[in-house]
């Protein structure tokens, strides 16, 4: 396995690196306004937020690859650890209001402050064996990653529009890079970690404490660069330094008001999911394919560790070929294939049911495969990384605007839940044995797994079934290009 995983890392960035310049060469560039590139203001402030947020970023990605080994490092049983992966999942569902709040109340760039200290006393929680600080941990680990993927674009969305007034229409190419360099940040912190922990014989939990002095760098980069923008910027009031509803305003009066703007916000989306079946439709197929994802990242660690491959390269491999997934849609909707969404989403749900049936084989007990249920974990992120982009261009056409942070908290809400029964499950099965592991728990895992893929394969047929002639279902223009 240790073999195997090196050539599988090898193979896969010179795939990534093949894709990307033939996506380069097949796909011009966005058809974004000439100022973009020539705006030297807008390039400082691009800048300036990139260089938190992918601190902010590559600070999670280390935490990736050796979590489960660490717990199992401190001799905690599968079943015992499931729960810990539970806690966290259901952490996030209940900060992920408060994630939308927070903000508006005590500004953006102090919530990314709040993010830093957060993560940073997560990760110093991997210090203890204790159980009940683990937990608490994983706690901060759920509001640390609600508010990872909410403050940060909530001050450059406002210091882009509000303060700055650039265009909107340029707000794309600043995620769009920042999802570009997200995924090489996520292939180097497995060979980080992996150096960390394996290479230099630190353990797993070294890897959590590098993570710590990268939040401090992305906590001083909010505090002392965004500040200086934030006096250069502002000529007129800023949330981040003056209440919501003006200077006469109490501070609880500005946070019942954030309150409530945050709840019109969920019931508009409510009624939004209730009222146009695609919306339905799509957050089901979200729901079920986001929730096998959780799963899966439980599951990869026990099914590969116990035959000693590197954890750190396998983790790059499986960022590699998330990677290969999104550059395949690059060109799959480029003007020379011109592939629907509707195709590509219907193949990710074909791929990840192959990969979970194979690994109901491949996982038997006592007749382990180890190589093939890596090959099956890299198809499942190869099918995710198809998957995101699809369901990103989608979401963008079937939900309004302003009606689409209030509705993609209603799909998080079943997501999260079916990880978090899924994971119970797999403790319930595992805690029945009389407290040791279960090799069947993990296979009946995956076939369950399978199960919701074809469910969620149903979904997509009938939503596309349901808009056969529907445009915002499909890629227009010339050009062909998916919107991102």
């Amino acid at each position: 396995m240790l073999l195997t995983a090196y050539l599988a890392f090898i193979v896969l960035v010179a795939l990534c690196v093949g894709l990307e310049l033939t996506a380069r060469r097949l796909t011009p560039q966005q058809p974004t306004p000439s100022a973009v590139g020539t705006n030297p203001a807008f390039r400082r402030f691009q800048t300036l937020f990139l260089r938190g947020y992918l601190l902010a970023l590559w600070a999670d990605w280390l935490q990736g690859p050796y979590l489960y080994k660490l717990y199992r490092h401190y001799s905690f049983l599968e079943s015992q650890i499931a729960i810990l992966y539970v806690v966290g999942l259901a952490s996030c569902v209940l900060f992920a209001p408060v994630a939308g709040w927070l903000p508006q109340v005590l500004g953006r760039r102090q919530t990314c402050l709040i993010f830093c200290l957060a993560y940073s006393a997560c990760c110093l929680t991997k210090l203890s064996r204790d159980y009940f600080v683990l937990i608490v941990g994983r706690v901060l680990g759920g509001l640390s990653t609600s508010l990872l993927s909410t403050a940060f674009e909530a001050w450059y969305v406002h210091r882009h529009v509000d303060t700055h007034d650039f265009p909107k229409e340029w707000i794309p190419s600043t995620f769009t890079k920042a999802a570009s360099w997200n995924h090489g940040l996520a292939v180097a912190a497995g060979l980080v970690a992996n150096m960390l922990a394996e290479w230099l014989h630190l353990g797993p939990v070294a890897p959590f404490l590098l993570a710590v002095p990268c939040l401090g760098a992305c906590g001083w980069v909010v505090l002392t660069d965004w500040g200086l923008e934030e006096k250069e910027g502002d000529l007129v009031g800023d949330i981040n330094k003056t209440p919501l509803l003006g200077p006469s305003s109490s501070a609880p009066l500005a946070r019942v008001s954030a309150w409530a703007r945050f709840w019109r916000s969920c019931q508009e989306g409510l009624r939004c999911l209730l009222s146009d079946r695609r919306v339905m439709l799509l957050g089901g197929v979200q729901a079920l394919f986001e929730s096998v994802l959780y799963i899966f990242v439980f599951l990869w660690t026990p099914v590969l560790d116990p035959h000693g491959p590197p954890l750190g390269i396998v983790f790059s491999c499986l960022m590699a070929a998330s990677m290969a997934g999104s550059l395949l849609y690059r060109l799959a909707t480029s003007s020379r294939y011109r592939l629907q969404p509707g195709h590509l989403l219907c193949f990710s749900m074909l791929l990840a049911f192959f990969s979970f049936f194979m690994l109901t084989f491949s996982t038997s007990p006592g007749q382990p495969r180890p190589r093939e249920s890596l090959l099956a974990f890299l198809l499942l992120e190869l099918a995710s990384g198809l998957y995101f982009p699809t369901v990103s261009f989608l979401q963008g056409r079937v939900i309004p605007e302003e009606k689409r942070a209030g509705t993609l908290a209603w799909f998080r809400l079943p997501l999260h839940l079916l990880a978090c029964l899924g994971l119970l499950a797999l403790h319930g099965e595992v805690s029945g044995t009389g407290g040791g592991e279960s090799g069947s728990g993990t296979r009946h895992m995956f076939g369950g797994c399978a199960v919701m893929m074809l469910a969620a394969l149903l979904a997509v047929v009938s939503l596309f079934t349901l808009g056969r002639n529907d445009v915002d279902l499909r890629l227009e223009g010339p050009k062909g290009e998916g919107e991102m």
